[in-house]
């Protein structure tokens, strides 16, 4: 075997080695038998050669033909080979300008079979035409098809951008503990019984937060981490049991400067791994900005279609239901569809249904028809209730004449605007107003710090306890909770929250403050963070910091919808992997040695 290794791999040979003896290692990808000629596609990671089998070739005569052709006759789709052979030109009109290696192939004068495959589950193409479970089980046969090959590579590169930026801009990279303390940070962790402590657990960071604070404790001041992190949470298409983050935090910073590590981090990585150039600012929307003109904290800003207040025109109209609304304290809010008014009555609904999920009550609608300017008017659903201002309604709402008015109301506020921002993120895709290409960052600043929690009645974080209320609510805190503006940070790529992240409470009195209106007692807080709140009486330093998502990041770079497409062994949509077939049961003298009863509901 060890003159069958190779010298050249699968996407290297080009028409200036014709001539040349050279050894393949590859898979089968695809195999033509032409009358006496076999021609054989070899593949590996590189790319692919064309192998030709032909023993009736002067160049081939010193090999003992039946050999080879049994050989090349064996063969079939994913048997591992090695071929040694001697390199030619193609003739011109066989050239395959298609493919890097395309004007060359390789006369085969020695075939090896280093492995043979059992017949396939599904065939290895660019892309894998089978269903999820299928190729999770098959995972590593997935792995081998072109599209897995260049997202996983992706992966690699982004990482390695990632790391170079940081390291070349004075990061330390530092790893933080795997097993660490329970601590609530808004999903069930993973708990990880101990053998030697009987009862107790370890759990699996949900995130490195405490410990990267207390890394600027300790005084390194740039730190950074490719870090894995682990949620028990239901799956969907962003999220996934175990994932990754970049994990940044700075000491002595403002937002500012956290703001523009990650736009210059951003910059470095699309640069170097897609030849993308980035504004070098991205866009800045406030929380409540953001909510009033896409009903989001993670709007897509690849198209427009921005929700508008209605509520001028809902007191000068007829419709008692906006206006019910209203005198609750509520909102009114409309958005036109370009070219909607050829919606049929099923698929207004179909867009009502889907305002509904969101906890709208329900969903008007009005088309305009008519021609320019003043002449167009209102049909259709509501329209009968706004015939006295219908012009206004038109030009105020800037719409045309073969639109659609989309209209939600409700008491709160909050539901008009998310639903209807459900509603024009379903439009931006059915509509096709967003163009797959473009990558629209945004940053979402100047979050409420508490948020109510009206099934358990009380305040909570609305992104974790450790973060930094803006100075000018320091003396409000207590007395007025839902006004008070945080210093956090969210980055918004094509309607995805790419990362979040906050400046940080470095005065253990303002924590205790903070612990004390989300409910949580003094012992209580001292049994679970007493670690991290003990640091800040040792002069801690000012810090912030952010976290993006890596698989998100990379998902969105490829121009995919799941995460599952660029990590290399993800779990299914019910947190179980096919492949291993974990979670699974283990071994009672397992479950003995860590003195565990299973008891099964």
């Amino acid at each position: 075997m060890e003159t069958m290794k190779r010298t050249v791999t699968c996407g290297e040979l080009r028409a200036g080695r014709a001539g040349q003896t050279v050894v393949l290692n590859g898979w089968v990808h695809r195999k033509r038998d032409h009358g006496g000629i076999t021609f054989i596609n070899l593949r590996d990671r590189y790319g692919v050669t064309q192998v030709v089998v032909d023993t009736k070739t002067t160049v081939a005569a010193h090999v003992t033909a039946p050999d080879l052709d049994a050989v090349a006759a064996e063969l079939r789709n994913e048997y591992c080979i090695a071929v040694e052979g001697v390199v030619r030109l193609r003739p011109e009109e066989m050239a395959n300008p298609s493919m890097p290696t395309g004007a060359v192939e390789t006369l085969a004068t020695k075939i090896v079979i280093l492995n043979r495959s059992d017949m396939l589950p599904f065939q290895i193409d660019d892309e894998i035409n089978a269903g999820e479970d299928l190729r999770l089980t098959y995972r590593y046969l997935d792995m081998r098809s072109k599209s897995m090959q260049r997202r996983i590579k992706l992966r690699s590169d982004v990482t390695f951008a990632a790391r170079e930026f940081m390291i070349n801009q004075g990061f330390y990279e530092i790893e933080t503990p795997t097993f660490i303390k329970p601590t609530p940070e808004g999903a069930r962790d993973y708990l990880v019984p101990s053998r030697l402590y009987a009862g107790k657990f370890y759990a699996l960071p949900q995130s490195p937060q405490l410990y990267k604070q207390l890394l600027m404790a300790g005084g390194f001041d740039k730190y950074f981490q490719i870090a894995r992190c682990y949620r028990d949470e239901d799956s969907r298409g962003d999220r996934q049991p175990e994932f990754t983050q970049i994990d940044i935090e700075m000491s002595f910073v403002s937002r500012d400067d956290v703001l523009s590590i990650t736009e210059r981090l951003m910059g470095h990585v699309f640069m170097k791994t897609l030849d993308i150039a980035l504004p070098e600012r991205f866009k800045r929307l406030t929380w409540k900005e953001a909510q009033e003109k896409y009903g989001s904290d993670k709007p897509d800003l690849r198209f427009g279609m921005e929700l508008r207040d209605f509520a001028p025109y809902a007191e000068a109209g007829g419709f008692q239901a906006f206006k019910d609304a209203l005198a609750g304290g509520g909102g009114v809010k409309a958005l036109v569809a370009p070219g909607g008014a050829d919606y049929s009555r099923k698929r207004i609904e179909e867009l009502e249904a889907h305002a509904k999920i969101y906890k709208a009550k329900g969903m008007a609608w009005m088309k305009v028809a008519g021609g320019a300017g003043h002449e167009a008017k209102l049909e259709g659903g509501v329209a009968k209730f706004f015939t006295t201002n219908a012009g206004d309604i038109i030009a105020g709402l800037e719409a045309n004449a073969g639109d659609l008015i989309l209209i939600v109301a409700d008491a709160k506020r909050k539901i008009a605007n998310t639903a209807l921002g459900a509603v024009r993120a379903k439009l931006g895709k059915d509509l096709r107003l967003v163009d797959p290409r473009a990558f629209e960052f945004v940053w979402i600043v100047d979050f409420p710090l508490f948020e109510f929690n009206e099934e358990e009645n009380h305040w909570e974080a609305a992104h974790h306890l450790f973060s930094y209320p803006q100075e000018q609510y320091h003396d409000i805190l207590e007395g007025d909770p839902g006004a008070v503006l945080g210093d956090l940070y969210d980055l918004v790529l094509n309607g995805y929250e790419l990362a979040s992240g906050s400046i940080r409470v470095h005065d253990p009195e303002l924590q205790k403050r903070i612990f004390s209106i989300a409910g949580i007692a003094a012992e209580e807080a001292e049994r679970k963070f007493g670690f991290l709140t003990n640091a800040f009486k040792y002069g801690a330093p000012p810090h912030g910091g952010i976290a993006p998502g890596l698989d998100r990041l990379v998902m969105l770079m490829a121009g995919e919808t799941s995460i599952k497409e660029v990590i290399a062994f993800p779990k299914n949509s019910f947190a179980v992997s096919p492949m291993d077939e974990c979670p699974c049961e283990v071994e009672q003298k397992q479950l003995d040695e860590l003195h565990m009863v299973v008891r099964t509901p």
